[in-house]
């Protein structure tokens, strides 16, 4: 009861519109006094232990990686390399936005920030091409929802910590499953392309084109090589891999004269911006999981739920409900803090391997990045191009019908996870 009592507290700052944060410490705050699961006198040292961590040093460093890619012109080279490949396709320009996102996926971990940076880039020659401008939107905001699917990911980083596994473990047991979701909101995209007729490219493939696109875009090719190379090979920690990349993306940006000495300071404070929003929430939120460890709620959840079934197919299907609801209402972040500790034995308890439940978790919050309420990718895009929130949602729901039996197949076919670590 005083559980219950401190999340309905924790919905009704939310709902008076408190930041987040702030409303899940004063809630963590009145649990802890109102239980004594932990003293305060240990309250400062049980912050600092949350975000007392190498891997999350990571974080700052992918999101900083893409805003140079950016501001050096480089991320507009992987869209141009993506363009020659796919371009001559009926629905080439969006194809090649899909994989643009997953490109820039591979840099910068963020969902945010791949529906910002390709979303710059592509949408004024959507439109050209036929695209409707809400469509337009959608695409990228569920293109760049592989921002956390596709290592190297923010989310990954999150929950190895979490739950104590390792993020390079976790990146390569993302690979597939990533790759399935671009290759989904892709097809899903050539399918709305040929029943509405939006884009039909008569632009034919030129090898030509395409060797000079590569040649132009080898430099930026090589950052998601050398994060995801050096991490696969053991060569790199996710950490030090993210360090390189900067560097490497700094120096290519200096050495081409696309970045300049007072481009500095506004790029580090985007990574200081983004970093100082995750970094509370990883603090509070894993001391309230903490609490709630302490006072044996998991243990009662996995009780409640398993005396309702113990049917492992219905279990795997609750949590994936449990997964969407939370990420339609609450960012990324605190949902890993909190549900991963809280589901963990209930997917524990019919056998889920631990790195299989993470991957399946990860995938299916990523749909929240395109359902409303929360929704931040279509708040991105909506703030991009003035769009209204509710049009860009609409048009996004063949690619949530998609992503959702994309998690059901993760869930339910653990090979995806697991093969390439075995």
């Amino acid at each position: 009861m005083l559980v219950a009592l401190g999340l309905a507290f924790i919905l009704l700052l939310l709902f008076l519109a408190v930041p987040f944060w702030v409303a899940l410490g004063l809630g963590t705050i009145a649990l802890l006094l109102s239980t004594g699961a932990l003293p305060l006198s240990l309250l400062g040292e049980a912050l600092f232990q949350g975000v007392d961590s190498f891997a999350l040093i990571a974080i700052p460093l992918f999101v900083l990686t893409g805003d140079v890619m950016v501001r050096s012109g480089l991320a507009y080279k992987l869209l141009d390399f993506a363009e020659a490949t796919t371009g001559s396709l009926r629905s080439g320009f969006g194809t090649s936005t899909a994989l643009g996102c997953g490109f820039f996926a591979c840099i910068s971990g963020s969902d945010a920030a791949d529906a910002a940076a390709i979303g710059r880039i592509t949408m004024a020659r959507l439109v050209d091409v036929g695209y409707p401008k809400p469509y337009a939107c959608a695409l990228v905001a569920s293109g760049a929802c592989t921002g956390i699917l596709i290592p190297p990911s923010i989310a990954y980083i999150i929950i190895g910590l979490v739950l104590g596994i390792s993020s390079s473990t976790l990146f390569i047991a993302a690979a597939i499953p990533g790759v399935l979701v671009l290759l989904g909101v892709v097809l899903t995209n050539v399918v709305v392309n040929r029943l509405n007729g939006y884009e039909n490219s008569r632009q034919g493939f030129s090898f030509a084109r395409w060797f000079r696109a590569l040649n132009d875009a080898k430099w930026a090719l090589s950052v998601p090589f050398i994060i995801l190379g050096g991490i696969y090979s053991g060569i790199f920690t996710p950490t030090e891999s993210a360090a390189v990349a900067v560097a490497v993306a700094l120096l290519v940006g200096v050495v081409q004269g696309t970045i300049r000495l007072k481009d500095f300071p506004p790029m580090l404070e985007t990574s200081a911006r983004v970093n100082g929003v995750i970094l509370p929430i990883i603090g509070i939120a894993m001391l309230f999981a903490q609490a709630l460890t302490i006072l044996d709620v998991p243990q009662a959840l996995v009780s409640g739920l398993t005396s309702i079934t113990d049917d492992p197919t219905a279990l795997v299907l609750v949590m994936l409900a449990i997964f969407i609801i939370a990420g339609m209402f609450m960012e990324t972040t605190p949902n890993i803090v909190i549900l991963a500790p809280l589901l963990y034995p209930v997917a524990k308890q019919i056998g889920m391997d631990q790195i299989h439940f993470c991957v399946f978790m990860i995938t299916s919050l990523g749909l929240g990045f395109i359902t409303p309420p929360m929704g931040l990718n279509l708040f991105v895009m909506s703030g991009l191009t003035g769009t209204p929130i509710m049009s860009i949602a609409r048009r996004a729901v063949p690619f949530v019908i998609t992503m959702v039996a994309i998690s059901i197949l993760v869930g339910f076919v653990p090979t995806l996870s697991l093969w390439a670590i075995r």
